[in-house]
């Protein structure tokens, strides 16, 4: 009796849906993901047991390094309109330019009198720029107090949320400067903040 031959089957797949999906995925991480903010100075973060992540929205940081405290603030509506608020504050008229500029600054450590010094210079002359930090001097000119309340007055104005505050400082910072930025929070009732840590590694046995 003859032996039934069983037809042969093609082995390959089509990938072709499996390369669609990919590339949505892959453009999809691109466009959300948030690019990382490079620290105008040097920070060694100090080490922590406990590991919280730090939301990633909604957040003002203050990093704190070489004795001078950088501001940050999600959003660039939100720095938009700080800028303004501070502009009205300290008699100064920022152009519709400039307070394009400002709101793509993701952090800035300058005295509110050379900000427009500042965000005239090109990206690159800002990067090799030297920043002061921000003035805190709780009796005189205390700059960081402002920038804070307009920030979070802002926040409320166009978003009706509360900003949630973090401090991201250099782990051999002197103890005056983080007493500063404390007593600031302080004065606007602000309780309850966050510190950025790194997480420790376990100890070995």
């Amino acid at each position: 009796m003859p032996r039934v031959k069983v037809a042969r089957k093609s082995t390959s797949i089509d990938m072709t849906a499996m390369c669609d999906v990919a590339f949505l995925l892959l453009t999809f991480f691109i466009l959300t993901a948030k690019p990382r903010t490079e620290d105008p100075v040097q920070v060694d973060i100090p080490a922590s047991s406990i590991e919280q992540p730090v939301p990633d929205d909604n957040m003002l940081m203050l990093t704190v390094g070489e004795g001078k405290v950088f501001f940050s603030v999600d959003g660039n509506d939100i720095r938009k309109q700080t800028l303004i608020q501070m502009g009205e504050k300290y008699k100064i008229n920022f152009t519709p330019e400039e307070q394009i500029k400002f709101s793509g600054l993701p952090v800035f450590g300058v005295p509110i009198a050379q900000l427009k010094g500042f965000l005239a210079l090109e990206p690159d002359q800002r990067k090799e720029f030297k920043q002061p930090g921000i003035p805190r001097d709780t009796t005189n000119n205390n700059e960081l107090s402002d920038w804070i309340r307009e920030a979070r007055k802002a926040d409320v104005a166009l978003h009706n949320k509360s900003l949630r505050i973090s401090i991201k400082g250099d782990n051999k910072e002197e103890y005056p400067v983080i007493k500063d930025v404390i007593t600031v929070f302080q004065k606007q009732k602000i309780n309850k903040f966050n510190l950025v840590t790194t997480l420790r590694a376990a100890p070995k046995k």
